[in-house]
């Protein structure tokens, strides 16, 4: 009997064990089939995460593009901008700053998608958008050459261009139905409703001529020239404004008997000057960093140098005589005894002098720009007054509501100036130094 049950025992133990083991080996798959589900679906997981984080880390570099674009777009439209501002592109965000530097801006943009981020930063230089196509261009004031003085280059005037024999190399247009050529030798074509008295060496254009020989064909009843506007609007130049004060402000009380003296060289702009500017004295050299806005007037005596700052490459700066609260009585500009102008060193760089006086504009024969016994890479600007150039100055362009050149007085058209370009405003624009994506 004992050893039956004993038999018993084992018997019945023996399915137990299998069972056990079975249970045992069906656990084991089961981990081992686990084992290998994750390690083959981690890295997919991985994958998919990780296309889902460039996905959502692209979105917010587009929106970072976004955000730059549109920093660009309005300043090259002339469009407000603002130092801060934070846009929605579609669902995500992007926060863009605006800074002045030297000869240009920086603007940077922050885009965000889901808590990821990336930072794109241009660079902005001072760039392309006014072009000068004379080396004389008159409003409808007109132009007037005395004495011996001379243009190498073509004119243009809204109004009359009046000579004594003086010599114009180049084209010649006096635009409107009173538009008249009088007494200029002309070494290219001229365009005028009337040419009186005058030597062409090319073609004319005219309604009415006399008294004038013309070498090339003559072009009878040839429709009147429309006024061409004048290349700086004053937008542009409140932007320029706007930059000098940006960099920083000299007030009245820095200045002596109400003049800013310039004795001895120094480095200035961008800048507001709250008075009058002197620059004065033999090796007196003024270097311009940025634009310099002075509310008062401009005087140069005694031979000193203004030149453009060698880092600012092909940019071009402005000196800009403006008091906005007296243009008909201030903001004249006087260079004389050999003053001295210089661009950075590079090609097509040059210093524009601008004067915002508008006496001639309202009829009163002011001077707005006087200029004498100078020269070099300058550009002179009046466009609401008169500039009067005498002796034996020598200026790349001159433009102004009316123009008077006097005694031995040449304007030298340089052909890099139609490359020759200011920034912002709603004809302007700024050229892209570098666009790139940032820590």
């Amino acid at each position: 009997m004992f050893e039956f049950l004993k038999s018993s025992k084992k018997n019945k133990s023996a399915p137990m064990r299998a069972g056990q083991i079975m249970i045992i080996v069906v656990i084991f798959f089961i981990f081992i089939s686990t084992t290998i589900i994750f390690g083959l679906a981690n890295p997919v997981v991985r994958h998919i995460a990780m296309a889902t984080s460039m996905a959502t880390s692209k979105e917010s570099f587009y929106a970072a593009e976004a955000g730059i674009e549109d920093i660009v777009y309005r300043l090259k439209y002339g469009l407000p901008v603002g130092s801060s501002q934070t846009l929605v592109v579609g669902n995500h965000t992007v926060t863009t700053t605006l800074e002045d530097e030297l000869g240009g801006k920086v603007a940077t943009a922050i885009g965000e998608a889901n808590d990821y981020y990336r930072k794109v930063k241009t660079h902005l230089v001072l760039g392309t958008g006014i072009s000068f196509h004379y080396g004389i261009q008159a409003g409808q004031g007109g132009f007037v050459l005395l004495n011996s003085s001379s243009v190498t280059g073509n004119v243009h005037s809204s109004g009359h261009i009046i000579g004594a024999g003086n010599s114009i190399s180049g084209d010649v247009v006096s635009a409107g139905p009173t538009g008249i050529v009088d007494n200029i030798r002309v070494g290219g074509s001229v365009f005028a409703h009337t040419i009186k008295d005058s030597i062409i060496s090319k073609n004319a254009y005219y309604t009415t001529i006399s008294g004038s020989t013309v070498s090339g064909t003559l072009h009878p009843g040839s429709p009147d020239q429309s006024p061409a506007p004048l290349p700086i609007s004053d937008e542009q130049i409140s932007q320029w404004e706007s930059i000098a004060e940006g960099g920083g402000v000299i007030p009245a009380t820095s200045c002596a008997n109400g003049t800013y003296n310039v004795t001895s060289s120094m480095i200035l702009g961008p800048v507001k000057i709250e008075c009058n500017l002197l620059v004065k004295g033999n090796n007196v050299v003024l270097t311009m960093t940025g634009p310099i806005w002075v509310t008062g007037n401009i005087t140069t005596q005694t031979g000193p140098l203004i030149k453009i700052a060698s880092s600012l490459g092909s940019q071009n700066v402005a000196l800009i005589a403006d008091n906005p609260s007296d243009r008909s009585g201030s903001g004249i500009v006087n260079i004389g005894q050999s003053s001295q102008f210089q661009g950075s060193g590079a090609s097509n760089s040059f210093v524009f002098i601008i004067s915002q006086n508008n006496a001639a504009e309202m009829g009163v024969s002011t001077d707005a720009f006087v200029m004498g016994q100078s020269s070099g890479a300058l550009v002179a600007y009046a466009g609401h007054g008169q500039i009067t150039l005498g002796q034996s100055v020598s200026v790349k362009e001159a433009t102004a509501y009316k123009i008077i050149l006097t005694n031995t007085a040449n304007v030298v058209y340089d052909t890099g100036l139609p490359s020759t370009l200011f920034s912002s405003g709603p004809s302007g624009g700024f050229n892209i130094l570098n666009w790139k994506e940032v820590e």
